[in-house]
């Protein structure tokens, strides 16, 4: 982490159970961290992933939790430190893409769902671990954007789930300049189409062709590539960047 720092450190990982985060729970247990894997519906999951953690010779529990609400994020780091010793580092990676539908069919209920685990849960969760962090002067986040951030996600149906993540990026920026006084360093990865179950590639071939051909490296991108740039944000080789927003796309 940085000098001063706790040994062994320890990540909350929220949407732990899958796809990204999985990759970053497993990834930073090889690299020395104790592992707090949070879920909010995929309990077999994210057990799964914390048994295997363990299983290795790894220490890591899974926690249920659903980021947008203020208790339960509460109760997640209360937990993970009561079970895993000083909370070191988190990873705002839970999300949600919400129906893909033009703007004129969009539903509120979905759109508030959209806007509360995505954005609001970033914000509750780094606000629970600086309120941790600051104190001890050190700590790292990093939040996990998308490149629908800059493209705005027109024309694929997820013009909500696009605004969260640039909300993600700028709340990124501004925090980092807030805390770096503190010791906590923030940054961001901006992953583009990466092969997970939310993109569902195996069920959309025809996606799977359009993103492999108008990637420059002719691919889509793997969970864990995006875990090993959260991971390197994380580490002290990244210990003077700061405010960084981190494109994993493949140059697309």
């Amino acid at each position: 982490m940085s000098e001063g720092s706790v040994t062994p450190p320890m990540v909350v990982i929220t949407g732990g159970s899958r796809g990204i985060g999985a990759a970053t729970a497993r990834l930073a247990s090889r690299n020395g961290f104790s592992v707090a894997v949070n879920y909010r519906i995929s309990r077999d999951e994210a057990l799964k992933v914390a048994n295997e953690i363990n299983e290795g010779g790894g220490r890591a529990i899974a926690i249920q939790g659903d980021v947008s609400t203020e208790r339960d994020v509460e109760a997640l780091f209360n937990f993970a430190e009561t079970e895993l010793g000083p909370v070191t580092a988190l990873v705002n990676n839970a999300g949600v893409p919400g129906n893909r539908v033009t703007l004129d069919k969009l539903d509120v209920i979905d759109l508030r769902n959209i806007v509360d685990v995505n954005l609001i849960g970033s914000f509750l969760c780094a606000r629970e671990a600086v309120r941790r962090m600051a104190p001890r002067g050190y700590g790292a986040i990093v939040n996990v954007s998308s490149t629908a951030s800059q493209s705005g996600g027109g024309g694929g149906g997820i013009i909500a789930y696009a605004a969260s993540k640039a909300g993600i990026e700028t709340m990124t920026v501004g925090l980092a300049r807030e805390v770096g006084p503190s010791g906590i360093r923030v940054n961001a990865v901006r992953p583009g189409a990466i092969d997970t179950e939310m993109n569902a590639f195996s069920q959309h071939p025809e996606a799977l062709e359009y993103f492999s051909q108008t990637a420059p490296l002719r691919r889509v991108g793997k969970p864990e590539e995006v875990a090993a740039a959260i991971l390197w944000l994380l580490s002290d080789a990244a210990s003077f960047v700061h405010g960084a927003i981190l494109a994993v796309s493949g140059g697309r």
